[in-house]
């Protein structure tokens, strides 16, 4: 039987969603991930997510990145599922639980609160995480933040003039990261405007990121560059972070739905 999805976006992040809560589907494989996610030859998305029970909360949200790879968070799709469920709700994430609340055009997440814990990143071995003692050509000091997954995060003069499609998979693959990471270059536009571009683990250089808004806006406001709430510019787009010292990250922004298929599993696992 055909199988139905949903295919959606946040700020041209977008996804393939599979709502699985009431219609069991097969296991999701990489191979199935990947398959789907080509813009060739399948549907085309940088995320695949499916929607399936959970003990624990309403609902279960599961994101597996275009290389086929499970993660833990995504905030782009946790404001697509907000707008996709049309209430608010707590959801259960393999980064912990979060809050959704749909808003005119997009949604209101809780995020919950950020972790700097050096194995709480992780990272391979101890340090300090407010301005980690490494280094990739132009690229240093960075701070480790993980917001339900892992981010690092560079403030430099020109966000755009940094060549992150270089950069960005020498650092994702370092082997002090263990768990791959999410790697962010910013600039500061103002006291409460950051510019913003992302190389997305598992997915490469991505039109917004919204896990990495949340973690650039924590850096920015630890460091005492930018105050809450920020404005973080992507490529695709302008999202809202809000977040206080010890305090769970607020981001809000847009999501849209853009159509609805169906599929053929066999065809694609």
């Amino acid at each position: 039987m055909p199988v139905p999805f949903i295919k959606m976006h946040g700020l041209g992040n977008d996804f393939v969603v599979i709502d699985a809560r009431t219609a069991p589907v097969p296991p999701i494989t990489a191979k199935l991930a990947r398959a789907l996610a080509d813009r060739h030859t399948g549907i085309g998305c940088d995320q695949l997510v499916l929607l399936e029970p959970s003990e624990t909360c309403a609902f279960r949200m599961r994101i597996f990145n275009s290389d086929g790879g499970e993660v833990e968070a995504c905030g782009n799709a946790s404001r697509a599922v907000a707008l996709l469920h049309g209430e608010p709700v707590t959801i259960e994430t393999g980064g912990g639980p979060i809050a959704l609340e749909p808003e005119t055009g997009g949604a209101r997440v809780d995020m919950g609160k950020p972790r700097f814990e050096w194995d709480a990143i992780p990272l391979a071995y101890a340090m300090d995480t407010f301005s980690m003692p490494v280094g990739w050509d132009s690229l240093d000091a960075p701070m480790a933040v993980n917001v339900g997954n892992p981010h690092v995060i560079f403030f430099v003069e020109d966000a755009a003039a940094v060549p992150l499609e270089t950069l960005g998979p020498d650092i994702e693959h370092d082997p002090l990261f263990p768990e791959r990471v999410n790697v962010n270059v910013a600039s500061l536009a103002g006291r409460d405007h950051l510019v913003l571009r992302v190389w997305e683990r598992g997915a490469g250089l991505t039109r917004a990121c919204g896990t990495g808004a949340c973690a650039t806006a924590v850096a920015a406001i630890r460091r005492g560059l930018a105050k809450s709430p920020v404005r973080v510019s992507l490529p695709g787009g302008d999202l809202i972070i809000a977040w206080e010292p010890h305090g769970s990250i607020l981001m809000s922004g847009p999501a849209a739905e853009s159509f609805r298929g169906s599929f053929v599993w066999e065809d694609y696992a």
